[in-house]
């Protein structure tokens, strides 16, 4: 039987009220819950400096990249994510982020709109799986 641990990380800490765990490493796969720029993007509206997609879009990236070292790994493992938005038109800023982020090496990915997520200020959620025992840097094409 495979154990489960739940992966803690003082850059993403799971709330006391929540009703979910932020991820589990479940042997060498990591799977984590939907991130979210909050509360970065609640702090930055309130001082009327709201967070684009690109820069919600980098938060949440580094919240997962959080999750996976404290899981024992790095961003080059996330092998999965799908990413929600409030705005279809905020796609090519979303990529620009993950191509600024990964530098070349993409994940598998999934992007949709949504017509609302938790807070009026998010534009971007983005949830993510990740295999340790993997690095996308290291892709290989596969034989014909």
């Amino acid at each position: 039987m495979t154990v489960l641990h739940k992966i803690a990380s003082p850059a993403v800490p799971d709330l006391p009220t929540a009703s979910w765990t932020n991820a589990y490493r479940l042997g060498d796969e990591v799977v984590m819950s939907g991130m979210t720029g909050h509360p970065a993007t609640r702090e930055a509206a309130e001082q009327g400096q709201p967070l684009d997609a690109y820069a919600q879009t980098l938060v949440v990236l580094r919240k997962l990249e959080a999750l996976v070292q404290a899981a024992g790994g790095h961003r080059h493992n996330l092998v999965k994510t799908v990413v929600y938005v409030t705005d279809i038109a905020d796609k090519d800023a979303v990529g620009r982020a993950r191509r600024d982020f990964f530098g070349g090496h993409y994940p598998c990915s999934t992007l949709v709109a949504v017509s609302a997520l938790v807070f009026p200020e998010l534009r971007v959620e983005i949830d993510a799986w990740a295999r340790l025992d993997v690095d996308i840097r290291n892709a290989q094409p596969l034989a014909a």
